[in-house]
């Protein structure tokens, strides 16, 4: 069935008159009738008897007409529902982010997404860098973002911030507040660190084999949460990202001591499929995340 036909046929139908449905298509009322026609004949029944004023649906000409009425429809909510996508009316973004950046760096800027945008289905999913890879890959997250690295053969990557991984300690412990320590004092005491999988632990253990140091950590915990408290139970020392530690700063269970020579800062980095097309919500959001 010809959906120009159809339409021309609604049009007919609704205004009861060859010539002003002519007049409202802009197209002639002869190519009206001569298109009606080529339709009937298409579907070997006649849908319109002609009056001398006007026209009248036959029986099959009314069943047509209820499915045209319903086609139209939904061809004008469709366009609709283009238009309020490209709009953010409606839609979907979701969002992956490695543990630090969903936990501290994202929750304020999710909330300013979704003030601008109260049409969007917003969702956000935190856990660690390869798993936030594998599901950007399979289509179930629109965005990633990372502290760790990730394969250019898989992914578009930009630099969207820069952060400092920090070593932690006790309020209490000996390492606080000495004019001078380096990497080899470190040897003296148990260090933690994420768990295998995380983008810290990766960036860490980069950087640790570049000072030759073999890193062999004496637990490995699965959230920045929980390395936090275990370093302030006394378990031991662990670099953890700058973005987690104002509370605990300023509260005061840890404290942060300084190398004098080993300074880690990573680059954070968004992560889109490549070949995939960015969507309007992800344009936004990205102009939420640099702001």
């Amino acid at each position: 069935m010809n959906r120009n036909h159809l339409a021309l046929f609604r049009a007919v139908a609704e205004h009861g008159n060859i010539t002003a449905a002519a007049h409202a298509l802009r197209i002639s009322q002869p190519a009206v009738s001569s298109q009606l026609a080529s339709f009937e004949r298409a579907l070997k029944t006649k849908l319109l008897d002609r009056l001398p004023r006007g026209v009248r649906l036959t029986p099959v000409g009314r069943v047509l007409f209820e499915y045209a009425q319903r086609i139209g429809q939904l061809e004008q909510e469709a366009q609709q529902a283009v238009v309020d996508h490209l709009g953010l009316r409606q839609g979907r973004l979701a969002v992956g982010a490695s543990t630090s950046i969903g936990s501290y760096f994202l929750p304020e800027r999710m909330g300013r997404m979704a003030r601008r945008f109260p049409g969007l289905q917003l969702s956000l999913k935190i856990s660690n860098t390869e798993s936030i890879q594998r599901d950007l890959a399979d289509g179930t997250l629109d965005v990633g973002l990372t502290e760790g690295f990730a394969s250019h053969e898989a992914f578009e990557i930009s630099v969207f911030r820069e952060d400092e991984l920090k070593l932690i300690a006790p309020a209490g412990h000996e390492l606080v507040g000495r004019e001078k320590v380096e990497l080899a004092d470190l040897t003296a005491f148990p260090l933690l660190a994420r768990e295998p999988g995380s983008g810290t632990r990766a960036v860490l253990e980069r950087e640790l084999a570049r000072q030759g140091m073999d890193f062999k950590p004496a637990m490995s915990l699965g959230s920045s949460e929980a390395l936090k408290r275990a370093v302030a139970a006394g378990l031991g020392l662990a670099w953890i990202s700058e973005l987690t530690l104002d509370l605990e700063l300023s509260a005061g269970p840890l404290r942060t001591v300084e190398l004098t020579d080993l300074t880690i800062r990573r680059p954070l980095h968004r992560l889109l499929p490549l070949g995939r097309e960015v969507s309007p919500s992800v344009k936004a959001f990205e102009e939420i995340l640099l702001t």
